[in-house]
């Protein structure tokens, strides 16, 4: 009987599950997408320990991949088909291990580069190094990548910063400089070694995406990140904190750039929230991205469907083509593609050989958008597919997943 009556108590006393009810309001389906749940609510449910750890589980009783965010944040994959709704349910439990698919580090020895990837794409930041050397590195930059889904910039980055070997390469060049060149490319990002490369060019422009203040339909350019900090380190999520030097824009003094990054995995696009501090009037702000080809350029600027495209020819030979692009969750209120009218008249500082998506930014908020691209020797083959993979995703985030406990 006493057996009995402590079975009793341990089953009335046993915590239910919080169960998760994720609704798709869009005629599309939604693959992959990351749900954001707070921890305080899981924790309020669940009346959770201070040190408890809690599974996700689908609606067939499947772990789901999970991660507690810096902002107290629980978020993972959801599926849920067109128009329908997905459950899922959380629980105390022991997590399984989870695969790391977005990652990110800052690299001191390459001039403060902050370089971010996940299972689809990598990104790379410029920071106060390269600023120091005096070199223009404003925008984003990209790291195609290919063949696999694990983190690779580490490995590409080590590759490219290894020592002894460029000693090798540089004493080869006295005596034999095609030896030297071979070596060089063995070990430079700058070739495909089957997982990748760097085969885009950025300088003195807005590069992949990104977003900056306009002046009098000039582009008030960042120039390099002065601080970073890096807020979520995987395995489904990536995020960062850039803070930049204060400047001095139509009389406002002082005034602070501050961009938070967020990359999930199975996104092609970074979700990305800009604020400036001191600025004390209303200006608009720009999503750019250069054009390589800008007399030629096959570039989509559509306000009304929220987003921008950009077919990228990238450097060098047969590496393929970048398809770059950013999408909106707010209104934009004009997308042009802005040419030069001579190739050979560029001047540095306007908003010349870009692709433009013009908002308005009032003090005191926040500016979010989305920015990425797709390569085709990987998943997006075409710009058919880029332009609806664009079209969808702005129409995602504009009827985000509706999410009930």
């Amino acid at each position: 009987m006493l057996a009995a009556a402590a079975a009793l108590l341990g089953a009335c006393s046993e915590k239910k599950p919080l169960t998760v009810s994720v609704e798709n309001p869009l005629p599309i389906d939604r693959t992959g997408e990351m749900v954001e749940i707070p921890m305080s609510t899981v924790a309020e449910r669940l009346n959770l320990p201070d040190t408890a750890l809690v599974v996700v589980y689908d609606s067939e009783g499947n772990p789901v991949p999970s991660q507690t965010t810096h902002d107290e944040l629980l978020i993972f994959p959801a599926t849920v088909p067109a128009g329908g709704t997905a459950t899922y349910t959380i629980q105390i439990g022991t997590p399984q291990q989870v695969e790391t698919l977005a990652e990110g580090h800052c690299y001191p020895r390459r001039m403060d580069d902050l370089a971010w990837e996940n299972d689809l794409v990598g990104f790379r930041a410029y920071g106060p190094g390269l600023q120091a050397a005096g070199e223009h590195g404003y925008g984003y930059d990209l790291f195609a990548k290919r063949g696999t889904s694990a983190p690779v910039l580490e490995a590409m980055y080590a590759s490219e910063l290894d020592e002894p070997t460029w000693e090798k390469i540089r004493a080869l060049r006295t005596t034999d400089r095609k030896a030297a060149d071979e070596l060089q490319r063995s070990i430079t990002y700058h070739v495909d070694h089957g997982y990748g490369m760097d085969c885009y060019a950025v300088g003195a422009t807005l590069g992949a995406g990104t977003a900056a203040l306009m002046a009098d339909d000039a582009i008030v350019y960042p120039w390099c990140y002065d601080a970073c900090e890096i807020l979520d380190n995987g395995p489904l999520r990536f995020s960062a904190r850039l803070v930049f030097k204060p400047f001095e824009v139509q009389g406002d003094t002082g005034v602070v750039e501050t961009r938070v990054i967020t990359l999930d995995a199975g996104s092609h696009l970074n979700r990305t929230t800009v604020s400036y501090a001191n600025l004390g009037h209303a200006m608009p702000v720009v999503t750019g991205i250069v054009l390589h080809d800008t007399l030629s350029a096959s570039v989509t600027a559509n306000a009304a469907d929220g987003y921008i495209a950009y077919i990228d020819p990238t450097t060098g030979a047969d590496n393929g083509k970048l398809f770059i692009g950013a999408a909106f969750p707010a209104p934009v209120q004009e997308a042009k593609a802005v040419r030069f009218g001579n190739a050979e008249k560029k001047q540095r500082n306007n908003a010349e050989g870009h692709v433009l998506a013009v908002s308005q930014y009032e003090p005191g908020a926040e500016y979010v958008y989305y920015w990425g691209f797709g390569w085709d020797r990987a998943d997006i083959k075409d710009a058919q597919a880029w332009e609806g993979y664009l079209k969808d995703f702005a129409q995602k985030v504009r009827n985000p997943l509706r999410v009930s406990y």
